[in-house]
């Protein structure tokens, strides 16, 4: 009597979405380009697991031209869409870095596949996030991604630098009186008259505002320009920001500007010597002087960096005011023209802004976007910016080397338009009362305070912190232990005040010059320094 046959198990049928992304959108016109690639790897991969029961999904989930440091992408957006939706099982990349470079945005992602069961596969690289080797090879993979990023853009700066030394154009927007030829400016005839013009009638009006009601009056116009998209920009009359700006323009010196430094530039001069230097005395003479004497707050009301930059969400000039409340404290805003008018139904959406807070919240962004490096003025890149109820518009001077960095470096809620290296970065933030103070909160958490006011339980706490530190380091105690026995203080407490010293450069500042929020204890501080990355201490201390 012959024995009964075992029955076969059919693996189950696991339903397998590819997902590829590129960059740029260079050569995505071609036949066959980067994203076909990807999807034949990993389709091919797919293939080679049907034993498995893999299976796959004919939905395409495709981002040509999309950065992968930000998650609004339409084809990752699909995605997800779908894996919520219980649609798919697997998803297959080339690379992990296909899927995003960002640690923080992986996490979010693979937490969000393990709350639908879903795996993630790297048919390059082997990684499978079902087991926990394959989800700590990844997160060190990401880790060394985040810094090769890091390191590209400060690989970018430095060649921005080099070659600026070199007398070389590197992008933005081209002054009035030169056009581009490659990494050289060439003199427009015809234009650099007008300049000439623009700066022997500033000395003869001593007044850029009766400078520009003349220009205007009679016709002139800023500099067109072409995108390369066709679209014509500029060609407008001069306002008061812009011709402060080209007035300063050391360009037409001759001279190429990086940061602090001035080198000689290869394109020739358009401006002599001696008229530049007695326009630049000129301006000095009239920087604050009847806006201070108006409000006879003297020389030592604080200086705005953004001044002649700031407009309303409705194009209106924003001018720096000083006030004085309370017992004589200063406080500094950015004005609304209409609203200074007493036309408030003519202002924008937020009329009156905190000087303070607006100049910390950008300083910290572009700051951590690359657009700053240590040291350089906050209005160095920064041509307009445009303040509205929910945001921040800037518009800047870029690269177009560090637009791409800047771009990989953005958070979601964050974006970036870039044409001719000309760069407009829209900011989410908003105004918020926090512990009686006026904060301006953007991306991250990201707070600046009104007013000022150094709290110095804070401040000596840090120094403490930074001189056990030292005394770490230099080998006067072997072991925290020791130092808290040579200081009588308990393990504990050691351990919690020490962190104090593993702040980030921007936490430590607004210790030092007074700018936390106020009610930041140093048990918040503390707390915010355990996460060594500086980008998410911030993060913490909002919480």
């Amino acid at each position: 009597m012959s024995a009964a046959a075992t029955p076969v198990i059919a693996p189950r049928r696991l339903r397998c979405a590819i997902y590829t992304r590129k960059s740029s959108e260079e050569g995505l016109e071609q036949d066959f380009n980067s994203l076909h690639a990807q999807r034949e790897a990993c389709e091919a991969y797919v293939r080679s697991q049907a034993g498995e029961g893999w299976t796959g999904i004919a939905t395409p989930y495709d981002d040509g031209g999309y950065s992968g440091g930000s998650l609004a992408r339409p084809g990752l957006a699909k995605l997800l869409a779908d894996v919520d939706a219980g649609r798919i099982d697997i998803v297959a990349v080339y690379k992990v870095d296909r899927l995003t470079r960002s640690l923080a945005d992986f996490a979010k992602i693979v937490e969000r596949f393990d709350s639908r069961q879903v795996s993630f596969v790297s048919v390059t690289q082997a990684f499978n996030t079902t087991t926990s080797m394959g989800r700590l090879t990844l997160n060190v993979l990401l880790s060394f991604s985040q810094f090769e990023r890091e390191v590209t853009g400060e690989r970018i700066r430095d060649k921005i630098a080099a070659s600026k030394a070199k007398g070389m154009w590197m992008g933005g927007n081209v002054p009035l009186g030169y056009d581009a030829a490659g990494r050289a400016l060439t003199v427009n005839p015809a234009e650099a008259d007008q300049v000439r013009h623009i700066f022997e009638r500033y000395l003869a009006l001593g007044s850029v505002h009766a400078l520009r009601d003349e220009l205007n009056a009679q016709g002139f116009l800023s500099k067109r320009r072409v995108t390369k998209a066709g679209k014509e920009i500029g060609g407008l009359p001069f306002w008061r920001g812009a011709l402060f700006h080209l007035l300063s323009n050391r360009h037409y010196l001759g001279l190429i500007t990086h940061k602090e430094l001035t080198h000689q530039g290869t394109h020739p001069a358009i401006v002599e010597e001696d008229l530049f230097d007695k326009v630049q005395a000129r301006l000095a003479q009239n920087a604050g002087k009847a806006r201070r004497a108006k409000a006879g707050l003297g020389p030592k009301a604080p200086a705005a960096p953004l001044a002649g930059l700031v407009f309303d969400d409705r194009g209106n000039p924003m001018a720096s005011v000083n006030a004085r409340k309370g017992k004589g404290r200063l406080y500094r805003y950015y004005v609304s023209a209409p609203l200074q008018q007493g036309r408030r139904q003519d202002a924008g959406s937020l009329p009156r802004f905190p000087g303070l807070a607006l100049e910390d919240l950008l300083r910290a962004r572009l700051g951590a976007l690359g657009v700053l490096g240590g040291g350089e003025e906050l209005a160095s890149r920064i041509e307009r910016i445009e303040v509205g109820g929910r945001q921040v518009l800037i518009r800047l001077d870029l690269a177009d080397d560090l637009a791409a960095h800047v771009r990989e470096r953005l958070d979601p809620e964050e974006n970036l338009d870039v044409d001719e290296g000309r760069g407009v970065l829209t900011i989410p933030a908003v105004l918020r009362w926090r512990g009686g103070v006026k904060l301006a909160v953007g991306p991250r958490g990201l707070a600046a305070v009104e007013t000022p006011r150094v709290d110095l339980a804070l401040l000596r706490a840090l120094i403490r912190a930074e001189s056990w530190k030292a005394q770490m380091l230099d080998g006067t105690y072997k072991t925290l232990n020791d130092l808290a026995l040579a200081q009588d203080f308990t393990d504990q407490y050691a351990r919690v005040q020490i962190r104090l010293a593993f702040l980030s450069p921007t936490l430590k500042r607004a210790i030092i010059e007074g700018t936390m929020a106020r009610g930041t204890s140093l048990g918040d501080l503390a707390q915010a320094a355990t996460p060594l990355a500086w980008s998410d201490q911030w993060l913490q201390l909002q919480r």
